[in-house]
């Protein structure tokens, strides 16, 4: 199967409720990242048919493409940790034996776990900051806080994520670095 293939039927690693709850998210974030990109891929190509064409742009278009870049970059952390696709530093977990792997992914996957609870937390506090303020978008006349809803959601399916890649390996034999993807590396060598 290839990724793409595994992405469309993403099926969680997890047992029971736990599965569920992965596999609800993961939905969730498709629909969020694909919505938003082809939203914001309409908005520009309108935006630039109108300028061009009609010699006025759209002058709610920056707010909108702010609203989408806002709404992806945080649905797409979550999607990274989901599909095991952030950043590794690995010289010394490659070094280590499975057991060691498995041991430090628990670790690592718990401290940035907690890490991204407690983003979460700030990024409450701020949201309610603007909140309080009452500020508006100055074209689309709606308040500020609600473009920023996605990053305390964002931080809270992140921090999800990786605890659950820190039970599924505390439930597993082998090193998991997200709940359905296998640690190891893909053999991507080509002949030029």
């Amino acid at each position: 199967m290839t990724d793409e293939e595994s992405e469309k039927h993403y099926r969680s690693g997890l047992p029971g409720i736990l599965g569920t709850i992965d596999t609800f998210i993961s939905k969730l974030e498709a629909v969020i990242l694909a919505l938003g990109v082809l939203l914001m891929a309409a908005n520009t190509i309108a935006n630039v048919i109108a300028r061009f064409v009609f010699g006025n742009s759209i002058f709610f278009s920056g707010e909108i493409n702010r609203i989408l870049i806002i709404m992806i970059t945080f649905a797409g952390v979550g999607y990274a940790a989901r599909h095991g696709r952030h950043i590794r530093m690995s010289a010394i977990y490659d070094a280590l034996p499975v057991g060691g792997r498995r041991a430090l992914m628990i670790f690592i996957s718990l401290v940035t776990s907690l890490v991204m609870f407690f983003l979460l937390y700030y990024s409450i506090v701020y949201v309610l900051d603007l909140h309080s303020k009452g500020r508006i978008l100055p074209a689309l006349g709606f308040p500020i806080w609600i473009i920023y809803v996605w990053v305390p959601l964002g931080f809270l399916i992140t921090g999800i994520q990786y605890l659950l890649t820190a039970i599924k390996n505390l439930t597993s034999r082998d090193v998991y670095l997200s709940t359905g993807v296998l640690d190891g590396y893909k053999d991507t060598e080509t002949e030029v």
